[in-house]
């Protein structure tokens, strides 16, 4: 009897759903879909700090307050053949004051926007099944 071997290599990840001082969620465009800013756990990195630091390479923003855990995401697709499963940590987060967006390009981040509460429901109408249930986890409303 043969035994089955899945080969599966896992990634850790983390990012952050950020909000302004009036309270508009930060949404990023990348690969035709809305999405939060996020990316791969450097090694001895904290999730914290991988969290803090993603969000600052993709955004362009020069300071995120860190706040409470909002959970863990498990999604898989294929990339180049191989299955990969890709574990989130996803954080609250506040950018205090007028803070300058720089899309991070070579992530293929296309553009960066403040979503108030009226136009939320339009980004999330495009946007991933996790990445919905994140922001709802958030307690962030919709019109």
């Amino acid at each position: 009897m043969q035994k089955t071997i899945y080969l599966m290599k896992k990634i850790i990840a983390a990012g952050g759903l950020v909000t302004n001082d009036q309270g508009d969620l930060l949404m990023i465009y990348r690969r035709g879909k809305w999405d939060l800013p996020k990316g791969k756990q450097d090694d001895g990195e904290s999730i914290a700090a991988c969290a803090v630091r993603e969000v600052e390479e993709e955004t362009g923003l020069k300071q995120v307050i860190l706040g409470d855990s909002l959970g863990i995401t498990l999604h898989t697709y294929e990339q180049d053949g191989v299955e990969i499963e890709k574990e989130t940590h996803w954080f609250k987060m506040l950018a205090p004051g007028v803070q300058q967006l720089v899309p991070q390009t070579e992530e293929d981040i296309e553009k960066i926007e403040w979503a108030n509460k009226a136009a939320l429901k339009t980004y999330l109408q495009n946007t991933y099944a996790n990445i919905a249930e994140i922001v709802a986890r958030s307690g962030h409303e919709t019109a």
